[in-house]
Parts: structure tokens; sequence; C-alpha cells
């Protein structure tokens, strides 16, 4: 276990209630249970000569989907929201994509790409110390090196200047418990577009750094926006889990992050909130990541 930073809301830490994490100690790209894992390099549509069968599709429709998302979210106890896009067809579909969530680990996306951006900035990479914290912090949602790169990045503050490059609009930054921020699922998949898109301010060596990272995070934090890949797929995500006292009641479960195929390029946000268990919040976070997913592929 690692140490329990979250000031206000944190009673089991990030790194999850009995987990045994360890330093994965290669990039390359795993398979688990068919869906690969790993670097998420942008796969261009109409790659390849050969041309690919597709299924038929239907028209997009987003009121069906919604009713669907919001006559599951009511069986479930607590809150949801979810936002979701797809770079190769334009398509995107919200719900509660605005409401407020408790960040817990989810955050520490939002610490990386801010000092990534603040050492482009000064015409530095980041040292070799805060590389080794990064894949500590991502990989295994270390709090410590999150501690200390969220104080490298000037707490809330520095990651509140950041956050207005990047064009997030409701994404408060906790002063000095990063964990106890709050965001929304819209803000969310704004932060994913600035780690794929050529106008991100981050430059494109940045980008595929936390990506990588991302896309090779240890098999016990696989689980989120992966239930909605389908198996020869790539996805990098951030997950974040914490017991909330003072902000809500329950757990704050999310999962943020891009599921890449050969014709669907997925940005995906579902955040939860006042979930009685981390695993009631997991079982809601990746049923609503899987249907939405799942509907927007079978429409154009």
């Amino acid at each position: 276990m690692r140490r329990h930073i979250i000031m206000l809301a944190l009673a089991a830490g990030a790194t999850g209630v009995g987990l045994t994490a360890h330093l994965l100690i290669s990039d390359t790209p795993q398979r688990r249970n068919g869906v690969t894992v790993g670097a998420t390099e942008s796969i261009a549509a109409g790659q390849g000569a050969a041309a690919v069968a597709k299924e038929k599709t239907r028209p997009f429709d987003k009121w069906a989907l919604g009713h669907a998302v919001r006559a599951y979210i009511k069986t479930r106890p607590g809150k949801t929201g979810v936002m979701a896009e797809d770079l190769r067809t334009g398509l995107s579909f919200g719900e509660n994509e605005n409401g407020r969530f408790v960040t817990a680990s989810i955050m520490k996306v939002d610490i990386l790409s801010s000092l990534v951006l603040q050492r482009q900035r000064d015409h530095r990479d980041l040292t070799a110390g805060q590389r080794e914290l990064a894949g500590r912090m991502i990989r295994e949602s270390d709090n410590n090196a999150a501690d200390a790169l969220y104080s490298a990045a000037g707490n809330g503050d520095g990651v509140k200047k950041a956050n207005k490059k990047f064009g997030l609009k409701d994404t408060k930054p906790f002063p000095t418990s990063w964990g106890s921020s709050v965001t929304t699922p819209a803000d969310q998949v704004r932060l994913l577009t600035n780690l794929v898109s050529d106008k991100s301010p981050i430059k494109a060596a940045g980008r595929q750094y936390i990506l990588g990272l991302m896309g090779s995070v240890i098999d016990e934090q696989a689980w989120g926006v992966s239930a909605a890949a389908r198996p020869g797929e790539k996805v990098a995500l951030k997950n974040g889990w914490a017991p909330v006292h003072h902000q809500g009641n329950g757990w704050a479960v999310n999962s943020i992050g891009r599921v890449t195929g050969h014709d669907h390029d997925f940005l995906i946000a579902v955040c939860s909130g006042d979930s009685p268990t981390m695993e009631a919040g997991v079982s809601t976070v990746e049923h609503v990541a899987e249907m939405v997913a799942s509907t927007m592929r079978d429409s154009r």
C-alpha cells in the first residue's frame, strides 16, 4: 500500500486495497484478454492498402443512447457521468458530462501533462528523477510520486495555469491534495485531446511519452475504459478510486483513456461518485464505457 495522501478523501489510497504493485519493466505492448494495452501511437484513418469489409452501420441515435445510459444509471447506486468522442467518425456522446466528480488518481495525468508543458516552455526535458517518478505515478498509481510531481508542477496553482492552456473549463485542482481536485468527464476528454492532437500545446514527443505510460499500466489497474476495447485494439488509460468522506459519500471511481482500433479511435472518460464499494463503482464505469463505445461503433 502507498501512503494515503488525499487530505479530504482518501482512506485507502489510489493504489487500491490489497494491491501488490510492481514496476513494469518493459514498454512492449501487452495482451490482456485479447486486448492490447500498450503505447498508443495514432493509427491514421484508412491506413493499409487493403479495403476492410465493414459491418452495416446505422445513423447514430444520440437520444436513444442517452435514454439507455440514463436507464442503466438509475439502476446503479451513486452518480455517473460519461463523455466519449470517436476521432475517426467525429461522433461524440455525453451524459452528465458536466457533472462534478472528485478526481482521485485520474488527476495524475493532469499533473504529468502540466509538468511536461512547463518543462517544454523552459526548453528542458523532465529530469531522470522526474521520469522515474512519472513512471511510478502513472503505471502503478504511486501517491508518493504524485506528491513530488505535483509539487514540482507548482501544486494547484501550477496545474491550474497549465489547464488554461489545455482549454479545461471545470477542473479545480486542490491546492495541495491533488486527489481531492474536482473535474468533469467533458474536461477529461479535453485533457485527453491534448494528448492526441497536433494542436495541443504539448509537443509530439511529450504527448507520446504520456500516452506510452498510460499504455503500460500494471495489470491490476487495466480495468475501466478498457472494457470498451475489442480484441487486438490498443488501450491507454488511467484510473482513480478513493473512499470519500468530506466531498460526498462512498467511493469515487473514475477511468479515462483512449481505445484505438482499425476504424475507431475513442477518447472516453467515465466518472462516478457515491458508490457503496469500489467494486460497484468499477462495474458501473465499465458497463457505461462499453455500452457507449459499442453503440458508437455501429453508427455513422
